[in-house]
């Protein structure tokens, strides 16, 4: 999942026709409780071909699903959520359907339904089902310009992180700009984006596909589907895995203290990825010679004021360099490589005298450095190719919806300059992620949102899982998370990576028993990743 554009990492359909809709029944009571389900139209499943160019596997199935905009007003108009099916392998041991979510807010979970990571057995006994939640790709995609090129005059003033004055000043006039944009573009639709209409959304699909129960799996944000899922519907929870969790009652109750603390949190993995580097040594790790962090904080601490300019023209720029190492931290396999870039970024920026002084074993060429040039985008923005707007806002739509902000955007400005001073590497970058919120259309202190209770006593256990070294979501959320809920146990692996699930055969093995038997694991276990970081040259 990338930054998720790191979690993952994933068309348009407006539909108005008047399927019959249950309303926006009460949420759903303890285990045990009379709650008669609503009836709600099947899906139309079509078959069709995630991938047309290859040949047609025969194994997926296509829908727009219809669900009411706005719950408050479920006969009136309604947006069309994308789904993709792989039918179980073996029907005959069909239990049901497993509900997937990448994350975001923003991932496109529709090609999700292609995963391997859950093993042959999960593919044999469930269908897979992956979709895009409301605003997000194929479903109805929230939009707040017209064009691209409206779009790039805006986010293109956009420094990803501010250092001088002028810079963030430009920054925040931009993001005003953007809001005012939204606010003029984006429709009715932008003020039903929270998560508690993704989780009533799901609630209906999962009744659309005859499922008693839910059977759901969230990385990322989805956690926040997840845990809002088994809160809201406790006793229609047959299995929910969340994994790489955010701390639900903090995020929806202040939007500023989680950011905060989200800084911390990549803080402590690249912190143990330079631990981690230089035990490991060159040229296992490239930049494991000497001391990994005085070198990286050199690194940072030059950008601050100066560009790195390399041999091919290039420039990595503090905001470019920042967001490619969080980027890079999202995923174990990428820090092997993110040991390189940084390596031959150090080469240059050390030339000419002091060059000639490093050891041939840390030595790489300067083409690694490419990739620290390029800025990571911070939301997932993805539409069909030939859209005049090729992406979608459903990232701050949701975030700014569900996560209560300060009205004034000046605040970001000052959290910055004393969030640095503990987070130094992340504390500036995260503060300047949702300074849009301030003036958001469609805030969170106007919307309809589920902000708890989080403790209500599900039907089945729920599955938390956590990296102890996760960047985007720290481990410390997933223990809240676990704390929070009623009914949930904790698994920890032991990774600097976002989300668990398909790297570990052990964990995978916990999970697959999980999802067919119903066995939740036993708590306390930690486990180990297959790969290594830095394996023997």
């Amino acid at each position: 999942m990338s930054t998720l554009a790191g979690a993952v990492t994933c068309a348009l359909a407006l539909v108005t026709g008047t399927a019959a809709a249950a309303s926006a029944a009460p949420f759903d009571q303890a285990p045990g409780a009379a709650a008669a389900e609503a009836k709600v139209d099947p899906v139309d499943w079509k078959p069709c071909n995630p991938d047309p160019s290859k040949p047609d596997p025969g194994i997926y199935d296509c829908a727009v699903y219809p669900v009411p905009l706005d719950y408050d007003n479920p006969s009136g108009e309604k947006v069309g959520i994308a789904m993709l099916r792989r039918r179980a392998s073996d029907p005959s041991k069909r239990i049901g359907s497993l509900f997937l979510n990448p994350g975001g807010p923003g991932g496109s979970g529709y090609m999700w339904a292609t995963t391997t990571r859950f093993g042959a057995e999960v593919q044999a006994k469930f269908d897979l089902v992956g979709f895009d939640p409301r605003g997000v790709a194929r479903s109805n995609p929230l939009k707040c310009f017209k064009t691209q090129e409206d779009a790039d005059a805006v986010n293109n003033r956009m420094v990803g992180v501010p250092v001088t004055k002028a810079e963030v000043d430009d920054t925040l006039d931009a993001d005003q700009d953007y809001t005012d944009a939204c606010s003029k573009n984006a429709g009715p639709l932008i003020e039903h984006m929270s998560t508690i209409n993704v989780v009533r959304d799901l609630d209906r699909m999962r009744r659309a596909v005859g499922d008693s129960q839910l059977t759901f799996a969230g990385f990322s944000y989805g956690t926040l589907i997840g845990s809002t899922y088994a809160n809201m519907y406790p006793n229609k929870v047959r299995a929910i895995i969340i994994d790489g969790n955010v701390d639900p009652n903090l995020r929806l109750h202040n939007g500023l203290e989680y950011d905060r603390q989200r800084a911390g949190g990549f803080e402590l993995a690249l912190d143990e990825f330079l631990k981690r580097c230089q035990t490991a040594g060159a040229p296992r790790c490239a930049f494991g010679d000497g001391d990994t962090r005085a070198k990286f904080d050199e690194l940072r601490d030059h950008l601050r004021t100066s560009p790195i300019t390399l041999s091919n023209g290039s420039r990595v720029t503090l905001s470019s360099f920042t967001s490619e190492v969080a980027s890079a931290l999202y995923s174990q396999a990428k820090l092997a490589p993110l040991a390189k870039s940084l390596q031959a970024t150090y080469q240059v920026m050390q030339k000419p005298a002091a060059a000639a002084l490093l050891a041939p074993k840390a030595t790489v060429p300067d083409d690694a450095a490419n990739q620290l040039t390029v800025n990571v985008p911070r939301a997932l923005r993805e539409a069909p190719a030939d859209s005049e707007y090729t992406g979608d806002d459903s990232y701050m739509g949701v975030n700014c919806q569900d996560k209560p902000y300060p009205s004034n955007d000046r605040v970001f400005a000052n959290v910055a300059r004393a969030w640095e001073k503990e987070s130094p590497t992340f504390g500036r970058y995260q503060a300047f992620d949702a300074p849009a919120c301030a003036s958001w259309p469609a805030p969170a202190r106007d919307a309809e949102r589920f902000s708890g209770p989080w403790n209500k006593k599900t039907s089945n256990t729920v599955m938390v899982i956590g990296n102890l070294y996760d960047p985007a979501t720290q481990y410390k959320f997933a223990q809240r998370m676990q704390q929070e809920l009623g009914n949930a146990v904790l698994v920890s692996v032991d990774s600097i990576e976002h989300c668990a699930v398909g790297r570990s055969t052990a964990l995978n093995t916990m999970v697959t028993r999980y999802l067919v038997d119903g066995t939740a694991p036993k708590p306390g276990q930690l486990l180990k990743p297959d790969a290594e970081i830095f394996p023997a040259v």
